[in-house]
């Protein structure tokens, strides 16, 4: 693991929000305030039942440069047919999920090696619900306590979460999974 001196994401905004806000007004009139009861730097009871039930989601990586990267997460399948999970909530700051090997570029791993920031993204589509979570992103070599969980795990990703908020539900379209 690389540890590289990377700032933490901001609790509440950055200039360029700011910036933009003022440039495109919205009817939402987001202050330090309401901001502060959105954006939380834990992981609610309900988001980790709202996020461990979704069969996949959305990863943001980008490397030291800032050159960016988004990938789909989705769950194996165990020996028996059964749906494995695609992640697990440790605690209210932490949620871990595996790595199987793929078509060996490693792009979110390489990027999460050389820049720590992760953005995740949860979409429920048939209940048109979403959350996002910001945070901190380790590799680790997966452990036989992995492997009970993912067998075919290579490794695990370990999230220390900075930011998460639910989001509109706004453009996401209806759809059921098949």
């Amino acid at each position: 693991m690389t540890d590289l001196n990377f700032p933490t994401d901001s609790p509440i905004e950055h200039e360029g929000e700011l910036e933009m806000r003022r440039r495109f007004p919205s009817s939402y009139q987001w202050d330090e305030y309401n901001i502060k009861g959105m954006v939380r730097n834990v992981i609610h009871p309900g988001f980790a039942r709202f996020i461990e039930a979704l069969p996949f989601f959305f990863i943001a990586t980008a490397n030291q440069h800032g050159h960016c990267d988004a990938s789909y997460r989705g769950c194996e399948t165990s020996k028996t047919g059964e749906l494995l999970p695609p992640l697990k909530v440790i605690d209210e700051k932490t949620l871990i999920f595996p790595d199987y090997s793929g078509n060996g570029l490693y792009n979110s791993l390489g990027n999460i090696l050389t820049n720590p920031h992760i953005g995740m993204l949860f979409i429920d589509f048939s209940r048109r619900t979403r959350v996002r979570l910001n945070g901190i992103a380790h590799i680790f070599d997966a452990t036989p306590e992995i492997l009970q969980i993912w067998p075919d795990a290579q490794a695990y990703v370990q999230v220390k979460v900075e930011q998460a908020y639910g989001n509109c539900p706004a453009r996401i379209p209806r759809m059921a999974l098949i």
